[in-house]
């Protein structure tokens, strides 16, 4: 089964899906839990935490499955921390980062001050801020804040 019916079974619909569908490309699915380029243990489309067991294998539909809960959570990190309503593309686009980031670290940058102020596209701009871990800069995540950022400003659509 394609990963949308994978979502879709999931239990993911509408922007949920949306977003979930844009994380997938930059996340990729590796079904082997492993640690990431900077040491955290990581499995499935990118998730982190308490579910993930190094050296366990996880199913097509466990994975779908956490990816539909990771990106709850992130959608609603950005809700709770950007209380304004957005564009589709936008939410889509900052629950990506979110999922990526964190929602703490969401919360506390200078992305969600300038969406809280009206400056939308101020906001989407900073996401080309976000290309480091552990101190440097990743071809991988400069590719995916440029992809986040032009779905976030409507100039790419998922």
């Amino acid at each position: 089964m394609s990963l949308r019916g994978r979502l879709i079974a999931a239990g993911a619909a509408g922007s949920l899906l949306l977003a979930a569908l844009l994380i997938d490309p930059h996340e990729g699915e590796v079904r082997q839990a492993y640690l990431d380029p900077v040491g955290v243990p990581t499995a499935c489309f990118g998730q982190t935490g308490a579910a993930v067991r190094m050296g366990r294998a996880y199913g097509a539909e466990e994975c779908a499955g956490m990816l539909v809960a990771g990106t709850r959570v992130a959608m609603a990190d950005v809700a709770r921390c950007i209380p304004v309503a957005l564009p589709v593309g936008m939410q889509a686009a900052l629950t990506s980062f979110a999922f990526n980031v964190g929602g703490r670290q969401l919360c506390r940058s200078t992305l969600v001050r300038k969406a809280k102020a009206g400056d939308l596209m101020g906001a989407c701009a900073e996401l080309s801020r976000w290309t480091y871990a552990g101190g440097r800069q990743w071809p991988g995540l400069v590719r995916r804040r440029a992809h986040e950022r032009a779905v976030c400003e409507g100039r790419a659509v998922l």
